[in-house]
């Protein structure tokens, strides 16, 4: 046996924590680098109590080339730790969260999200769901026996080891979460397009629209894995959208990024909504009271005067999490959270007419497009006139790639000495908000948030405007600024 130091494995590996779950190169996760962490994560849940030995321990996986090979590890990684794994196959995060919160057992799942496929990650669920910070922190300071004749000097498994035989039950149960909560056929004569391409999320998408009626149209299925970024969508999907829109007659587009906690969707024109836009129309419609969201959303949710409260929080799902708890610690009811990617979470059971749909407090990419088109439907209007609805807020990002999180933490902190570029361009600033990063806001009305992103070597940029037009111009006269700073 050899002992193994997480935080030591951190440094020398490169694969670490983000802002969701433990993310690194592939070529970096190496088999022995996933049996480590996963033991890890065990040992920690096992040492809180929340967790027994012979307990079953969920494990599935996004469409990633290197997925199975990861989701073996941390499969092997659960039996010698002398727990049982459950093979929930190729299924969203959500819904094999949904499935192992349900069970009251821990949960893992292999995907790397929305970032290319030349990296992946590890999200950890335990069973009261996502971990937080505290136990990323827990599972950090551990060190962990591993067993050196399972993995060869390259740290691949060298031992046979049979993976447990997949099961269906996470995925038709997700399916079914959907299609019995709203209304019978409640979207027929809905024509939805769903835009595959390697989403994990592809086949619950259409299994769920088409159980409540709606006429679905395939669009876009690649073998090849694309990384589908909800906050910087491809310049080809956006082309793509409108032209399906127009071809094929659609009431919206559907889809997801790779592990489809975050939605992508699009209004009857084939333009791609925001994420933390739609959030409010879901929010609203499901009856919440209480909202939690990232400080990068936009304005328009306290504009609507929709909720009781709204709570803003640093970005990253965990975040909202811990205030969603605080909330409810409280006796708060009716509490949803949602992020800028559109990934919405909900920490109450939500009723509607004599039905429940139970919490889910993790991301979630189905609920959105449904809430939206039923929204919609109810107020007798398309996709694009019921936006008009709310404040006409405008909110953009994108970001700049390969750019060293040191690099941006440092130019970024520059800025609290020195922001002329922003005042000269944008007018005299009135509020600074370090929350998360370093977001300005102006006399103008313009608000522009740099941060480093937690999942990958990117510099983040938001910004908010009075129009479209407006957002797109601020946002890209900020690309062309930050490009001097590299």
């Amino acid at each position: 046996m050899e002992m193994i130091s997480i935080a030591e494995l951190m440094f020398h590996s490169g694969v670490k924590f983000g802002t969701s779950g433990a993310r690194g190169l592939v070529v970096d996760m190496t088999d022995r680098v996933c049996f480590a962490y996963t033991t890890a994560f065990l040992n920690h849940l096992e040492d809180k109590g929340l967790i027994t030995q012979g307990m079953k321990v969920v494990v599935a996986g996004d469409y990633r080339p290197s997925s199975p090979r990861i989701m073996q590890a941390v499969g092997l990684a659960i039996e010698k730790a002398g727990f049982e794994s459950v093979n929930c196959g190729f299924v969203p995060t959500p819904a094999v969260a949904a499935y192992a919160m349900k069970r009251g057992i821990a949960s893992i799942m292999v995907t790397g999200s929305h970032i290319p496929d030349d990296r992946n990650g590890i999200k950890f669920y335990k069973p009261q769901g996502e971990i937080l910070k505290d136990d990323e922190q827990g599972m950090c300071s551990r060190s962990v026996d591993i067993e050196q004749a399972l993995f060869d000097a390259a740290g691949n498994i060298k031992v046979d080891f049979s993976w447990a035989e997949e099961t269906n039950e996470a995925y038709d149960e997700f399916v079914q979460r959907y299609v019995s909560f709203f209304p019978q056929d409640c979207l027929q004569g809905k024509r939805i397009g769903v835009y595959e391409h390697s989403s994990v999320a592809r086949g619950v998408l259409k299994d769920v629209m088409q159980g409540l009626g709606a006429d679905v149209v395939a669009l876009g299925y690649s073998d090849k894995f694309i990384p589908v970024d909800t906050e910087a969508v491809r310049d080809e999907d956006v082309r793509l959208a409108k032209a399906w829109a127009k071809e094929h007659k659609l009431d919206c587009l559907v889809s997801a990024d790779g592990d489809g906690d975050r939605p992508l969707v699009s209004d009857e024109l084939g333009n791609w909504l925001r994420g933390d836009v739609i959030g409010i129309v879901a929010a609203h419609y499901l009856g919440a009271e209480h909202v939690v969201t990232p400080v990068s959303c936009n304005s328009a949710v306290e504009k609507s005067g929709y909720f009781k409260s709204v709570s803003r929080t640093r970005i990253g799902s965990p975040f909202v999490i811990e205030v969603m708890n605080e909330l409810l610690d409280k006796g708060n009811k009716n509490i949803v959270g949602y992020e800028a990617n559109g990934g919405f979470l909900t920490a109450s059971d939500i009723e509607q007419n004599g039905r429940v749909l139970t919490a889910l407090p993790t991301r979630d990419a189905v609920i959105v497009p449904l809430a939206l088109l039923m929204a919609s439907i109810e107020a007798g209007v398309n996709i694009s006139e019921l936006m008009k609805n709310l404040p006409q807020r405008f909110t953009l990002s994108d970001r700049l790639q390969n750019v060293a999180s040191e690099v941006s933490q440092q130019k970024i902190a520059n800025l609290a000495q020195d922001s002329s570029w922003f005042e000269n361009t944008f007018g005299k600033l009135t509020h600074i908000d370090e929350t998360d990063g370093f977001r300005m806001t102006f006399v103008s009305g313009v608000v522009v948030h740099l941060r480093p992103s937690g999942n990958a070597p990117e510099l983040r940029c938001y910004v908010e405007a009075s129009s479209p037009e407006q957002a797109e111009d601020v946002l890209q006269q900020c690309l062309t600024y930050l490009q001097t700073w590299l």
